[in-house]
């Protein structure tokens, strides 16, 4: 994979290699207070549903299934990169799993991984696995200011700024695409994801890591 890549001037669907090596995820400049706060609000999200099952789709170094795990639900992994001993190797796009199997599909921080031309097949996947509801973080690229007002005690406000100008996303060796970059506006996205049958629930992004962007998601016909 190489050179740049426009988010929606991609349609390759060919054959994916491992972007990162295992062992970025416990890299000294992987592992931040940012990240980790994505990490938590990852994990609440799911416990917030209620879930018996979860698909988690990309292991990452396997923080979030642990914790899940330690909560009583059951986790299933899921990952093409076999070097991070998933349960289940296989891509998002083709996922070697029954319909309706997992309570909770959650895939953070994933799709941006594979060509935009490939992100219908991979929603299409996670809607026919999921029973009820799927979590998605996604990379956000729209500026935010964030502050606190001391006199309002510890409430936290993150503001998007109402006027900027989209930039062409150019592929990084890891991200193939961006939300509100040039052709990846946030309402494309959200047009996806509805259109594979999914209501949009929420999407909202956490004032510690402002980067990532939240979907709570919904089947259509439940």
């Amino acid at each position: 994979m190489e050179g740049n890549t426009h988010c929606m001037s991609d349609r390759s669907a060919g054959k994916l290699s491992p972007q990162v090596d295992r062992s970025l995820y416990v890299s000294p400049g992987y592992i931040n207070p940012g990240r980790f706060a994505s990490y938590a609000y990852q994990i609440r999200e799911v416990l917030e549903l209620q879930p018996e099952s979860v698909l988690e789709v990309g292991i990452g170094n396997g923080l979030v299934s642990y914790m899940l795990r330690k909560a009583g639900i059951d986790v299933t992994t899921l990952d093409f990169d076999e070097s991070l001993e998933p349960n289940v190797v296989a891509s998002v796009t083709d996922m070697p799993v029954p319909d309706n199997s997992f309570d909770v599909v959650a895939c953070f921080e994933v799709l941006e991984h594979i060509p935009y031309g490939m992100v219908p097949s991979a929603l299409s996947e996670i809607h026919r696995v999921c029973a009820k509801h799927a979590l998605l973080s996604l990379p956000d690229a729209r500026p935010a200011v964030r502050f606190r007002v001391p006199r309002l005690g510890p409430r936290q406000f993150l503001i998007e700024l109402p006027f900027w100008t989209m930039r062409e996303h150019r592929f990084n060796g890891e991200h193939h695409w961006t939300v509100n970059t040039k052709g990846c506006p946030l309402h494309q996205v959200l047009a996806a994801i509805e259109h594979a049958g999914f209501t949009v629930q929420e999407t909202w992004r956490p004032w510690e890591n402002p980067a990532h962007r939240f979907f709570r998601l919904g089947r259509k016909d439940v």
